[in-house]
């Protein structure tokens, strides 16, 4: 299945590559070795082996010196965005979406500068956090990568200036901040159950945002929006429950620039897996 994955990949990423050119190898050519060993939960190093390659190796593979340098480089950052458009789509077509984090854990001896002390699921984890804004499609609308020790309010509220189009963003209690309502665009509505149960709101100031969300919460359709909130739960589960998904980080990803592709391109492996499977129900006999 993984090299199905792979293959499918492999056709979409020669489609978008434009033939870019810096140096020797294509830019195309640098992500499909660099998928082929994240597909397979591999080093790069190991990638740039022929004999790992099965009968579909190129004729000739870059060295780990090479990949090193060329996935660091804009245009490979480019390519990856374009591949990512074209499976996710415009995120505008959703008027829902789920606001969340998922810890992505170090070990305690590692010796990543950037991989911070930080809570994650009420116990305190170095390494790093996936924040995201996922609507209904295969991809996430918005995502970004943070050290542990970033607040996922305060990671939320640079995704949520990013988010195009308009409608509700729903999220559980952690994101109930003032901070956050206010730096939510006037087309979303940000919807998020009080920290504090049967607490009221006290004499300090609150956003206008923050208000109407409570308000709105105890309306049947706002506690419909907190019910969907668990499809999030969902969508992070089918991201790691497959061979070729998004496991613990292995020994050989560390600092932010590798954690942040390593994850985009798992994101994209299993984008390609969601399709298949709805392709499949549309293609089944009735």
């Amino acid at each position: 299945m993984e090299r199905e994955l792979w293959s499918e990949l492999y056709a979409i990423v020669v489609r978008l590559d434009n033939l870019w050119t810096n140096g020797f190898f294509r830019v195309g050519e640098i992500v499909m070795v660099f998928l082929w060993a994240v597909v397979h939960d591999r080093p790069i190093s190991w990638a740039c082996q022929p004999a790992n390659w099965v009968g579909r190796a190129p004729p000739v593979l870059p060295s780990q010196s090479t990949m090193s340098r060329r996935l660091r480089t804009a245009k490979v950052e480019r390519l990856f965005a374009a591949v990512e458009c074209q499976l996710g789509g415009d995120p505008r077509r959703w008027w829902l979406q789920r606001i969340d984090s998922k810890p992505l854990p170090v070990g305690h001896s590692s010796k990543d500068p950037q991989a911070k002390l930080g809570y994650a699921t009420k116990n305190i984890m170095r390494g790093y956090k996936l924040h995201v804004i996922w609507g209904g499609g295969p991809l996430p609308s918005v995502w970004t990568i943070q050290p542990m020790n970033v607040a996922d309010t305060v990671a939320a509220r640079t995704l949520i200036t990013q988010l195009p189009g308009e409608g509700y963003v729903v999220g559980d209690c952690q994101y109930d901040s003032n901070r956050l309502h206010a730096a939510t665009a006037p087309d979303h509505q940000l919807i998020a159950p009080p920290q504090r149960t049967g607490k009221a709101l006290g004499h300090r100031r609150h956003h206008p945002g923050r208000i109407r969300a409570l308000q709105l919460l105890k309306k049947p359709f706002g506690r419909a929006l907190i019910y969907c909130r668990g499809q999030i739960e969902r969508d992070f589960s089918g991201l790691t429950s497959f061979a070729a998904g998004l496991s613990p980080l292995p020994s050989w990803v560390r600092r932010l620039h590798r954690v942040r592709l390593w994850v985009q391109a798992k994101l994209l492996i299993n984008a390609i897996r969601l399709l298949r499977i709805q392709n499949s129900y549309k293609t089944a006999p009735a």
